[in-house]
């Protein structure tokens, strides 16, 4: 999930150990491990690392959304800050730091838009295929195995197993890769799910191709983007109570 871009910067100058990439230093470092024997020294190397590995994540991030970073710059800034010998006042650090946060919503602005463009044009290519189904909500719903079971209702709890996607074939969670079938009542997910599972009778399997808008909206969660339209291979396995 990406963070503020506030919290991007913060975090990214504190990344000392994931901005060297000279591997002698890094073995040296590594060395230095045995030294850390008092509770002190291990509880602050920790905090470092786990800023390190932050700032690491954040950086990425901002590689993806195609902001270039300068590494050594970024640890000579740190150093500087944290010794007090900033080559910049407070004034042009802010400034900076203001600039940055403008390119990075800027970026982010860009790279979402073209996530619900994605999302859009392929639903509306989708919905041209005869096996797929479109409802009201704008739903879509294919048909892979057929059965004569019971239906659910809204607030019935039911198991399934699933496999999730988005459109780009990336996966995100599966019930089926974990080999355990997933149990949750219908009205506490997602609208897409709510809607589509009461579509099926026990034992069908049904392939979902839920709009963002009946998926997570504009909110990331996990592995999902914000903006993300979904595809879900469910098998509906029991409604409850179940008789395992």
């Amino acid at each position: 999930m990406k963070k503020a871009p506030l919290a991007l910067i913060i975090a990214t100058t504190l990344a000392l150990s994931a901005c060297s990439n000279d591997n002698a230093a890094q073995q040296e470092a590594n060395d230095t491990l045995t030294t850390y024997t008092t509770e002190v020294g291990q509880e602050s190397y920790a905090l470092g690392a786990r800023m390190g590995i932050y700032a690491q994540e954040q950086v990425a991030v901002q590689d993806e959304l195609g902001l270039q970073s300068d590494k050594a710059a970024l640890l000579a800034g740190f150093t500087d800050g944290f010794n007090g010998n900033s080559q910049y006042s407070d004034e042009e650090i802010d400034a900076y730091v203001q600039a940055f946060a403008m390119k990075f919503q800027a970026a982010e602005q860009t790279e979402q838009a073209a996530l619900i463009e994605a999302g859009k044009n392929y639903l509306v290519e989708n919905a041209k295929r005869e096996e797929v189904v479109t409802t009201d909500s704008g739903l879509q719903y294919e048909v892979l195995t057929e059965a004569e079971g019971a239906n659910p209702k809204a607030g019935d709890t039911v198991r399934v197993h699933y496999h999730g996607t988005l459109v780009d074939g990336t996966v995100f969670d599966s019930s089926v890769n974990r080999g355990e079938p997933a149990e949750f009542p219908l009205n506490r997910v997602i609208p897409g799910w709510t809607e589509g599972v009461q579509l099926m009778e026990v034992g069908s399997k049904y392939r979902f191709y839920i709009p963002s808008e009946l998926a997570y909206g504009q909110r990331a969660t996990g592995a999902i983007p914000a903006n993300s339209t979904l595809i879900f291979d469910v098998e509906l396995l029991a409604i409850a109570p179940f008789t395992d």
